[in-house]
């Protein structure tokens, strides 16, 4: 990857406008001196547009601590992350949120839906933070669980869901804000082996739609679905391999 020097004196990839995501020289250490823990060691990564990219490792390989980073959870102590062209390293907890908000759609293992919404509502809930008028959130909502094969379940409530449905509505919920990147968080442990083959067949509908999509995951069935694997072990990245092109 070839950097060069911008006007204000940050490095910026030569074909920056093909890469939405980039760490630099990144590490996030914990505690200090004998307790000192370095959860990820000078990482350096980008991750292209529109590409489908899997994160795997074992517990405490550091994939988790990548995940909070790259989705804005989290700043690293040491080095830089751009997203979307943007040097968000520094940013503070609010300005990370309104990024989360606007360009980043999450998926996790447990679903988080609210209880005593309706999936329409659960999906309609980020248009509020996101601005998003009234009248066009219903909509949008709609558009988004049809999207995901939910047609005939919007007026339903999580406990009237299947654990896949209940995740298709996370789905929803997820790209309702029109993200430049998906994130999941092991999408499918909590679901049986069908009903993975069918989450992971939606994420590659969304992937050909042109969704940037992340998955954080630590089988490697749920990763050969992706294009290009990253292995963790020990804070750094020991084998970065595209597997489909």
């Amino acid at each position: 990857m070839t950097l060069s020097p911008t006007a204000n004196g940050d490095r910026q990839d030569s074909s920056q406008t093909d890469v939405l995501l980039r760490l630099e020289e990144v590490a996030k250490i914990y505690g200090e001196g004998e307790t000192e823990v370095k959860a990820l060691a000078n990482v350096s990564l980008a991750i292209k547009r529109g590409s489908y990219c899997a994160i795997m490792g074992a517990s405490g390989s550091g994939k988790s601590t990548m995940m909070n980073i790259i989705g804005c959870l989290d700043r690293p102590s040491l080095g830089h992350y751009f997203l979307d062209g943007e040097d968000v390293s520094g940013l503070s907890a609010d300005q990370l949120a309104k990024i989360r908000n606007r360009k980043i759609g999450f998926v996790f293992q447990q679903f988080y839906l609210l209880p005593q919404m309706t999936a329409l509502e659960n999906v309609m809930l980020p248009m509020i933070y996101a601005g998003i008028p009234p009248e066009m959130r219903k909509e949008k909502a709609i558009a988004a669980l049809v999207r995901v094969g939910l047609s005939q379940r919007l007026h339903n409530r999580p406990n009237q869901l299947s654990g896949g449905q209940q995740q298709r509505v996370a789905i929803a919920r997820a790209i309702v804000n029109e993200p430049l990147l998906l994130l999941a968080d092991e999408p499918t442990g909590a679901l049986d082996s069908h009903t993975t083959e069918e989450v992971l067949a939606i994420f590659e509908q969304l992937h050909s739609s042109g969704i940037t999509i992340v998955v954080v995951t630590h089988e490697a069935d749920v990763a050969s679905h992706s294009e290009r694997i990253i292995s963790f072990q020990d804070g750094k990245i020991v084998r970065d391999h595209v597997i489909k092109s």
